[in-house]
């Protein structure tokens, strides 16, 4: 369980914009496939970002001295607890809003990624709240991403990543890439969060992993799109 409690009365007195909201966020993010949560690489920031390494490196020096982060020179950068609670805050807002587009405004999972970028920043504290309350206080979104709630507490699934699965029966709980094409791709297959379905072959000299959903004809799928699908 992840718990960011503590440290609110600082972050109540200085609300980040919204670029430094999406700085500590794509940090959280890459962090997740770091070891032990370590150092993330600025390249790797603004190749995420799109961005040129002058400028992450720029605003990487503004989020230290905010407090949000600490760097070390030529390993890259770490949110402290500060910025793990503002990351984990807006993590809420962009799943809660994404799970209602999707249930209350019934846009398809594939198309509210985007939408959520925007909305995640304009909607209060009191408004996510009431969605979540509306929806039941849910634990994940679409994607199957967990929710924090609104302690900042968020679930750890015991998930396992697809590529490295063996032959068997699997159930899809997450999918952790966001690009439309993909999403619809993956709807095409059945291959939605909740979907069960068995990998039949895989082809490691490849990087290819033969699939089944149901009575559904084998799909194929690379080793690079498998490392985005988290099963159980």
């Amino acid at each position: 369980m992840l718990d960011i409690r503590g440290g609110t009365a600082e972050l109540s007195t200085r609300m980040p914009s919204s670029t430094v909201e999406n700085y500590l966020k794509t940090i959280f993010h890459l962090a997740e496939s770091v070891a032990d949560h370590g150092l993330v690489p600025v390249g790797r920031v603004a190749e995420h970002l799109a961005l040129t390494p002058g400028t992450v490196t720029t605003m990487m020096k503004q989020l230290e001295r905010l407090g949000y982060i600490r760097s070390e020179p030529r390993k890259g950068v770490k949110l402290t607890k500060t910025g793990r609670e503002t990351a984990v805050r807006v993590l809420r807002r962009h799943r809660l809003i994404e799970l209602f587009l999707v249930e209350v405004m019934e846009l398809d999972w594939s198309e509210v990624h985007e939408e959520a970028e925007i909305l995640e920043h304009a909607f209060s504290d009191r408004l996510i709240e009431r969605i979540d309350e509306m929806l039941g206080r849910p634990s994940h979104d679409p994607h199957g991403d967990p929710i924090p709630d609104a302690r900042g507490v968020m679930a750890a699934d015991p998930l396992r990543e697809l590529g490295v699965c063996p032959p068997g029966a699997y159930r899809l709980v997450r999918v952790s890439r966001d690009e439309v094409s993909l999403l619809q791709w993956l709807n095409r297959q059945g291959l939605t969060p909740g979907a069960e379905f068995e990998i039949t072959a895989r082809d490691d000299l490849a990087g290819i992993l033969t699939i089944r959903v149901g009575k559904r004809k084998p799909v194929a799928v690379s080793k690079a799109l498998a490392a985005s699908l988290w099963v159980k």
